[in-house]
């Protein structure tokens, strides 16, 4: 299964997400891409069939800006045929926390994709103990539905 992790980041918390599953799928010797998604053409979207998608929420519930422009340029796509996850980071204190991996879930869900797992929502810094546990548990469920 041919498999991306696609994230879009300012500061730097829903990267060192993505590095982390990045890592961790290695340990496990799952093949993948890891891209920016500034600096990823949307039109290889057809090459993959798992996505691991990844946004930080900014401002009242927005996708990060580079991650927004994704989503623009594949409007027209089908994405039938696709399985995905969503991943994201946030800060509880606001009122739409995570709301990016919603928006990534809803989106993918209408295109015809196929949701695997849950989503991960990542409050506050992804370096923390508890977050770390998060992840680990996440991609503990996520890796036993590739098999």
């Amino acid at each position: 299964m041919k498999t991306l992790i696609l994230y879009g980041s300012f500061t730097g918390n829903t990267q060192f997400v993505a590095e982390e599953i990045s890592q961790d799928l290695k340990r496990d010797k799952i093949e993948h891409d890891l891209v920016n998604a500034s600096e990823f053409s949307p039109q290889k979207i057809k090459d993959y069939d798992l996505l691991i998608l990844g946004s930080s929420t900014w401002d009242d519930g927005h996708l990060q800006y580079d991650f927004e422009e994704f989503f623009q340029e594949i409007q027209d796509l089908n994405l039938a045929n696709k399985k995905f996850v969503a991943f994201g980071c946030g800060d509880s204190n606001y009122e739409e926390f995570c709301k990016a991996v919603d928006l990534i879930e809803d989106f993918w869900i209408k295109k015809g994709a196929e949701k695997i797992n849950k989503g991960l929502r990542i409050d506050s810094f992804p370096q923390m103990e508890n977050n770390q546990k998060l992840i680990k548990d996440w991609l503990t469920e996520l890796k036993s539905k590739l098999v």
